[in-house]
């Protein structure tokens, strides 16, 4: 017989709809409607709904909607009003920034529905976070979650509006599209010195890495004793010889001590707010503070002795380049 696997599947239980705790909250904000997808409970609870959206969460989808909508008019726009050419196209349509000669003034034409658009992107994403934090408030909890969207949302404001102003040019934002977002990166990269050499930059994919492994470290160990009950976490806090007991020890006896209950979920929130925490400084300082990372990490002895010669190697680079022979 086949070993019992769970990683594609999961017992779903369908029963009364569970409408939540009551105690202290506004039911006038909360959806009446609730209903079952299978779909969703091989990923999750198979419950959908209900749900509290609030003033914040009202105002979050609206703006967001209208965000939504303004660049994907502009694809369309750009697209010839053409839905052949629209799917044919879509990686590469793009709403891009005001020119550098803009600056930060007001722009005009394709400029000017970026800078909407971006408005209302803002007041969309500042009004899903106070919903965050404001639901964790109404059920007594920590504000871990609103604490950890706001790491990302530091990183979205330093691309879109904190450097841009700095740089004193909306040019210097990034353009909403797929491969043109892309070429952006490559770009900026390129433009400062190779972003390699951006010690923050590196802290950044530290802990993003570091989060996959945590992630995959702690999924893999629930799921592999979900056979003796490790899904149920409050009962096998306190309970000898449970699934919780055998993970601990197995991580014990693998790398010489392990993670508490409490300890693998501390460790990845720190990891995982720290990928954008340390990526946005690293954006930051990019042309605000530092011109070119690679004279930057020769001048500091972070990065390795040159001993190539670029191609077209701008005159910048030749304090660092091999004496000719």
């Amino acid at each position: 017989m086949a070993e019992f696997q769970n990683i594609f599947t999961q017992v779903q239980v369908v029963g009364p709809p569970e409408m939540g705790t009551v105690e202290g909250a506004d039911l006038r904000e909360r959806t009446k409607g609730t209903a079952f997808s299978q779909l969703a409970g091989w990923f999750g609870n198979a419950q959908l709904g209900p749900i509290y959206l609030g003033t914040f969460g009202v105002v979050g989808l609206a703006t967001g909607l209208v965000w939504f909508t303004m660049v994907g008019g502009w694809y369309w726009y750009e697209a010839g009003w053409n839905p052949a050419v629209f799917a044919r196209d879509l990686f590469w349509l793009s709403l891009d920034p005001p020119g550098p000669e803009v600056g930060l003034g007001i722009p005009s034409g394709e400029g000017a529905v970026w800078l909407i658009a971006s408005f209302f992107l803002l007041i969309s994403v500042c009004s899903w976070w106070l919903r965050a934090y404001t639901l964790a408030e109404a059920q007594g909890m920590g504000k871990h979650v609103a604490w950890a969207f706001a790491s990302a949302i530091w990183l979205f404001l330093v691309l879109g509006l904190i450097r841009p102003v700095l740089m004193g040019s909306w040019s210097e934002a990034v353009p909403y599209g797929i491969f043109t977002h892309l070429d952006w990166t490559n770009t900026f990269s390129l433009t400062y010195g190779n972003l390699f050499y951006n010690p923050f930059h590196a802290l950044s994919i530290v802990f993003l890495y570091g989060s996959a492994l945590l992630f995959a470290m702690h999924g893999a160990t629930i799921l592999a004793v979900t056979r003796l009950g490790g899904d149920r976490e409050l009962e096998q806090i306190a309970d000898r010889g449970t699934a919780s007991e055998r993970a601990g020890l197995f991580w014990r006896w693998t790398m010489g001590f392990n993670a508490t209950m409490e300890g693998i979920h501390r460790w990845a929130w720190w990891f995982a707010v720290l990928t954008t925490l340390t990526g946005g400084i690293g954006i930051l300082l990019t042309g605000t503070v530092v011109d070119n990372w690679f004279v930057w990490a020769q001048d500091h002895g972070y990065g390795a002795a040159v001993n190539y010669v670029p191609a077209n190697t701008p005159e910048e680079f030749a304090p660092y380049l091999p004496p000719e022979r």
